[in-house]
Parts: C-alpha cells; structure tokens; sequence
C-alpha cells in the first residue's frame, strides 16, 4: 500500500520530559537535536512542572514541535499499569488536566503544544477499546480540535480520529515489534523491544518502502506512516535516533514535524 503523501517527508518524535525533579530520565537535549517532534510527559506518569516547561524551551530553541504526552495517574508505575477510573467522562478530565498544564507551560517556554499522543497504557487501550479511543478524541477536540492526534494504523484511535474529523498522525515505532492485529507487541515478551540501530533502521525504511510491517506472527500489516517514534528511555536511545534519520536522509527523506506536513 502507498503512504497517502507521495512526498518525501516524515517526522521522526521521542517521548520526552520522562524525569521528575532532581532525577532523569534519556538525553533529552541530545534527542532534540536529532528528532522533529517531542512528546512531553505532563506530570502524572513523569515529569513536573520545571521538567515541562525545560523541555518546551528547550524544543523551541532546536526548531522541535512539543505534545503532549498524558497517561493514567500512575508515577510508581510509569504509566504502564492500567487505572480505568469511574467513566470514560473521568478519563476524559484527566486527559484535560495534563494536555491543559502542557499548553500553559509551552506558552511560558514561548512554544505552542501542537499535537497529543496518549502514553503507555492508556496509549494500548486507546488502540484496543472504543471507549477510551473515544474518551481521547473528545477531550482533544474540546480542548482544541486544531491538536492533531497520534494514532495506531489501522486500531482504533484512527477509526475515531476519522469520526470526529480531528487530524491524525499516524505513528510507526521503529524499536518495538508489533502483533498480526498491528498493535504492539507487550513489553512482557522477549524480543518485544529492538535494541540494535542498525536493526531497527533498515527497518524503518523497509516499513516505508513496502507499506507494510511484518508481523511477530510473520504476516505483512499494511499500514501508512506520518510520524516514526523512537523512544529515549532506552540505554541504545540517541545511537537509535541518530541510526534512524541517517538512514531516512539517505533514502532522501526530509525530517520535519508532522503538524507542519498536514
């Protein structure tokens, strides 16, 4: 299948702002020299207040757009354990908080908050149920129905993003394997996380060049990409990064971010 643009331009992103206070998490300031768009954690899996808006700032500086990056109420667990909450109008709310403290702080940094990708489990269950793919494209569209959202090829949140008309970024990871219903595969199993650059950038151009991506159970999933996410809490993180635009640039890709490509 063809990618819907025939244009040579793609958005490389990493989620960003991972760290709390006086600890860290990834080079930061390394990935924002090499990606186009930063997902910035808004507080409740990561980050806080000086953490956001260093990384806004920052991200102006190095020409990167910033979103933001929610996620359940879940510090302890990085956001990776599921909290479901009373109602889909709870999580509703609780993607509004954190998109909302994101907005104020990029425009303290001089920045504007451009898109909004839901982070791990909430990330999963957006892809895999109804109610939260929906619960995610009703606060950003009440928010701001100019935010683009990140979404799965062919999962939910692109069924969704089309529904509600908002704008959808749909996103490849380059260091993660997915399963033969394109979703990702879970962290729990081996293999799950690729970790070698050069792996994981001839897979990415691969990916773009077949419009497919094969499958852990060896099927080919069609899908089309706007944006690659390589994740920066990785210890291969940077060299990854790096791997992967070296590799795009060779094959005469221009890396920008995708909210300026729509």
């Amino acid at each position: 299948m063809p990618r819907a643009k025939m244009s040579k331009t793609i958005d490389l992103n990493s989620d960003m702002g991972e760290g709390f206070g006086a600890w860290g998490m990834g080079d930061d300031a390394a990935m924002l020299s090499i990606v186009s768009s930063a997902n910035v954690a808004c507080g409740w899996h990561a980050g806080d207040h000086n953490v956001m808006f260093r990384t806004c700032e920052r991200a102006k500086k190095n020409g990167v757009a910033v979103g933001a990056h929610p996620s359940f109420n879940d510090r302890e667990g990085f956001g990776r354990r599921v909290i479901r909450g009373d109602s889909m109008a709870e999580i509703e709310r609780m993607i509004g908080y954190q998109v909302g403290a994101l907005q104020a702080l990029a425009v303290m940094a001089g920045h504007k908050v451009t898109h909004v990708k839901a982070h791990g489990s909430l990330g999963n269950l957006s892809n895999e149920e109804d109610g939260f793919a929906y619960a995610l494209g009703h606060a950003i569209k009440k928010i701001d129905p100019g935010l683009v959202i990140v979404t799965m090829p062919g999962r939910n949140t692109e069924k969704v993003a089309a529904e509600l008309g908002l704008t959808p970024a749909r996103e490849f990871f380059a260091d993660r394997t997915y399963d033969d219903n394109g979703q990702l595969t879970s962290r729990k199993i081996a293999g799950s996380v690729i970790h070698d650059p050069t792996t994981a950038a001839e897979r990415v151009v691969r990916t773009l060049a077949e419009g497919c991506v094969l499958t852990t159970g060896g099927k080919k999933f069609p899908l089309l990409i706007d944006t690659i996410c390589v994740h920066s809490d990785t210890p291969a993180a940077v060299k990854m990064a790096e791997a992967v635009r070296v590799r795009l640039e060779k094959e005469g890709w221009s890396i920008k971010p995708f909210a300026g490509n729509q």
